[in-house]
This record gives C-alpha cells, structure tokens and sequence, in this order.
C-alpha cells in the first residue's frame, strides 16, 4: 500500500482553507453525502490534468484519464518512467526505470471510492465541515479495513459539472499517516476514452 499511496492524493490550498473553521451553519451530512453518491454515479468518465506533491514536497506533474467502473491512467510523461494503471480489476504501478510491477485489487485501495460501479458512502464516508459553503470535503475510510487508508476529496459546486460537483483533488493518507495531495486541472467530464488507454507495457 506505501507505493500505491505515493501516487494518489488532495489539494492543499482548498482543504487548507475548507478545514480551517467550521461555520455555524454546516451542511447536513447527509445531503452532501448524497450529492456526491449523484456526482459519482454520474460520472461515465473524467480527464484532467494533474500535479502529484508528496510529504517531502516534491512534485510531478501529468495526465490523467478516469473510466468508471474501475478503470484510471495516471501518465506521468514519456521522461519519468513509471505509470499507475487501473484495468477494471486491479491497478498497477509499473516503474520501468527499475523493471518492477505491484499490483492491487481496485477494491482495497482508496482509488475504490472514485472508481466503484455503485458508489456508496454512507457506511465510510462523512463530510468535513467547511466555512466556504462552495467547497465540500468528504473523508472516506473503512473502520472494517484500516490499512486501505484514508481518501479526502475535495469538490466544488458548480451546476455544470455532474451532480452539480466538480472534482478538484484528494488526499491520500496511508497506515503510516504518509500523505500524497493530487490537485487537478482542465477537467472534462463524460468525454469518449477508448479502453486502449488502460492497457500497458509490462515492466523487463
């Protein structure tokens, strides 16, 4: 799990300013609940561009290319030599620089929760309260299973955007309380993605 909550993350800037204070009035958790379950439930596919920062600071940058159910590409570029990739049943990160492939089921890992064919949050989930009423944060973590982690979403209102949602990032927290933000950008939803995108090149 440390390798593969190297590369899944939330941004800094909005959970930063959403978690800060806690408004007297805040949305029923129920509700936002909801509207993320219809955000998600909604979204057929997602492309954006992404920064990946770790707990050390340090970033890359690249693209990514999201398919529900269960299917994500995080392409860090022709230089970098690695990739993170989910075929429907399993991800795979693939570093070609050192010739090794890890591999995990899509359903014990955070990314479960954006990928899942029916999400449903209720058991895992609650809403962090925010003083920017644009802004809902949900974090998602299973009591049952504590070494999948902790995922923190980071979403905006927006009418335009699924369920009214726009997703902005995550937060990825693992075992050992290792964090990796992921922020995006140019997002486009519901756009045609060929399953071609999710297959890869083994590792020699």
């Amino acid at each position: 799990m440390d390798s593969l909550a190297k590369h899944l993350a939330l941004p800094v800037a909005v959970v930063a300013a959403a978690t800060l204070a806690v408004p007297a009035t805040a949305q029923p958790a129920k509700a936002s609940i909801e509207q993320v379950e219809r955000h998600l439930a909604a979204t057929r596919s997602l492309t954006a561009s992404f920064t990946q920062t770790d707990g050390k600071n340090r970033s890359i940058s690249g693209d990514l290319s999201l398919k529900r159910p269960g299917k994500v590409r995080f392409d860090y570029g022709a230089n970098a030599n690695m990739l993170l990739v989910g075929d429907g049943t399993n991800l795979h990160f693939l570093d070609y620089e050192v010739g090794q492939k890890s591999s995990w089921e899509i359903a014990n890992s955070p990314l479960s929760v954006l990928l899942d064919s029916k999400p449903d949050l209720g058991r895992i989930a609650r809403i962090v309260p925010s003083r920017d009423d644009r802004v809902v944060i949900v974090r998602a973590r299973d009591a049952r299973r504590p070494e999948f982690g902790t995922l923190i979403l980071a979403f905006t209102k927006n009418g335009a955007y699924p369920g009214g949602l726009r997703l902005e990032g995550w937060t990825a927290i693992d075992a050992q309380n290792k964090r990796t933000a992921v922020t995006l950008r140019n997002q486009r939803y519901n756009v045609a993605i060929p399953d071609s995108k999710f297959r890869y090149r083994d590792p020699t």
